[in-house]
């Protein structure tokens, strides 16, 4: 008999990390009849359940395709590791439209020690959305985060990935190649948020790596941007680095408003479900988007948005 939310968060709260893989297979089946259950699995390591925010640094790990990604979360996870943290990864792959499931298996293309218990690894499809973040990617993000030490979400960067792992993400790192000029002119023009770390890829390189740093440091000066680090990164051996961009991504948690990012990240993911299930009809229904957002806003930290929505629709 499969293990119902409430007994999936009771091990999550306990820091079962064998617990993962039954959770992810109950948070991607979107069954009529299962969604009363995720929902008791969410209850159950919510905040309130918790006795505060879930104790993971929840880190979007984005960038376009062929930029390095796998090598990099490869070398990432192990300075993890190193440290004696355990890491969740949830590769966000493009969707097969066959199946509905991950069509890449970015799962295969990071390197780990099979035999790490302390290490889980899931590819997981986009849901049809181009870049998007499926719900059960931000549940499983939410769920997970209250076992592990750190929880990776990676996604493609093309469509809306850079915003919606920014809704999931307590720190948002994205990935980006020696001579990636259109991420200088998203930076200038405002296409793509800032991120809260930039990570410069193929270090080994040398002067292209290092003019692509520089580059990215005076456009974020240009903006005003003061506390975005950009780390410079190799994943050939011996490794180059990942101590700097773990320093990073910790020093961004260290000054982050935790609470008010998750509330932000839950409330998000209330109407990116409430999205799903009821379409563009729905949201208008609601008024709209920013209507939509507006009335999430207004609520207390504690209320069950996602009725809220439903009722209101």
């Amino acid at each position: 008999m499969p293990a119902t939310g409430d007994d999936l968060g009771q091990r999550l709260r306990d820091g079962d990390l064998t617990a993962a893989p039954a959770v992810l297979n109950l948070v991607e089946n979107r069954a009529p009849g299962h969604r009363d259950e995720i929902d008791a699995l969410l209850h159950a390591v919510s905040p309130a359940a918790l006795g505060g925010e879930a104790r993971a640094h929840v880190v979007g790990v984005t960038g376009p395709p062929g930029v390095g990604k796998s090598s990099l979360l490869s070398e990432l996870v192990q300075a993890w590791r190193a440290e004696d943290r355990s890491v969740a990864v949830l590769a966000v792959d493009p969707s097969s439209k066959r199946s509905g499931g991950a069509l890449l298996g970015d799962r295969a293309r990071i390197v780990v020690d099979p035999r790490d218990e302390d290490v889980f690894i899931r590819s997981m499809a986009a849901g049809g959305r181009l870049g998007g973040l499926a719900p059960a990617t931000r549940a499983a993000a939410h769920a997970l985060a209250a076992a592990f030490d750190v929880v990776v979400v990676e996604t493609v960067g093309v469509g809306q990935s850079e915003t919606e792992v920014a809704e999931v993400a307590d720190t948002v790192a994205v990935v980006v190649q020696p001579g990636g000029g259109d991420v200088l002119q998203f930076l200038k023009s405002g296409i793509m948020e800032i991120p809260d770390v930039l990570v410069v890829t193929k270090a080994d390189l040398g002067k292209v790596a290092l003019r692509s740093r520089r580059d990215l440091n005076a456009a974020l000066r240009s903006l005003g941007v003061k506390e975005t680090k950009v780390v410079a990164v190799s994943s050939l051996a011996p490794p180059t680095g990942f101590d700097e961009l773990v320093e990073a991504l910790d020093e961004h948690r260290a000054r982050l408003d935790v609470p008010a990012r998750r509330l932000h990240a839950r409330r998000a993911s209330a109407l990116a479900d409430f999205v799903a299930e009821h379409g563009d009809r729905g949201l208008r229904a609601l008024g709209g988007r920013r209507a939509a957002l507006r009335l999430l806003a207004e609520q207390p930290p504690e209320r069950d948005v996602a009725s809220l929505l439903e009722a209101r629709a």
